[in-house]
């Protein structure tokens, strides 16, 4: 595994190197798959070097550096940990901006079209048994999505053909948020 990209010192200026990806920042591959466990320890170590408060009793530029610096590891951290944020920084660390040009396959959205129309019955139905498959459908689709991106991204490094594995994992993803929140309203009545 490599090194972090910090080091723990007396002066917050030399721990945090804002000219470093998200990826170099924590000491890890520029890929897809990501060991969770991993992300989390890198992220806990830096943000624990770097946190106001661990400087509140330095000067205004510290403090200021270090509050930049927390805010910074935060936003890497949500960036990685994300599947979909992951992949669209991939891309964009690649020169491909996942949203240009991206065009769902008519199949995939006439599919999503008939599993919001099915939750929306299993609501209507009161149906809390169908809407839970559902959303197991569609959390294994997902899945299955994304193994077949990480194969794109890491193996092949397809970065610009995978702008539309992308994009479907965007619309996944909405979808199970809304099915979930459908789940919910359906579960309080």
């Amino acid at each position: 595994m490599a090194r972090a990209a910090f080091r723990p010192t007396a002066s917050i200026s030399d721990v945090i190197d804002f000219s470093r990806n998200h990826f170099e920042l924590f000491g890890l591959p520029a890929r897809f798959r990501l060991d969770g466990p991993v992300l989390d320890a890198a992220y806990r170590r830096l943000q624990s070097d770097v946190h106001p408060d661990r400087h509140a009793h330095a000067d205004d530029a510290v403090r200021r550096i270090a509050a930049q610096s927390s805010a910074r590891v935060n936003e890497a951290y949500r960036a990685l940990k994300d599947p979909v944020r992951r992949a669209q920084y991939l891309l964009q660390l690649h020169g491909v901006d996942a949203g240009a040009g991206a065009q769902l396959p008519v199949e995939f959205l006439e599919q999503q079209l008939e599993r919001r129309e099915a939750a929306a019955a299993a609501v209507a139905a009161g149906d809390d048994r169908a809407l839970t498959a559902l959303v197991a459908e569609v959390r294994a689709d997902t899945r299955a999505r994304e193994e077949r991106l990480a194969d794109q991204l890491d193996g092949a490094r397809a970065y610009a053909d995978s702008r539309d594995r992308v994009r479907e994992l965007m619309f996944l993803v909405k979808l199970a948020a809304d099915l979930d929140a459908m789940l919910v309203t359906l579960e309080d009545r």
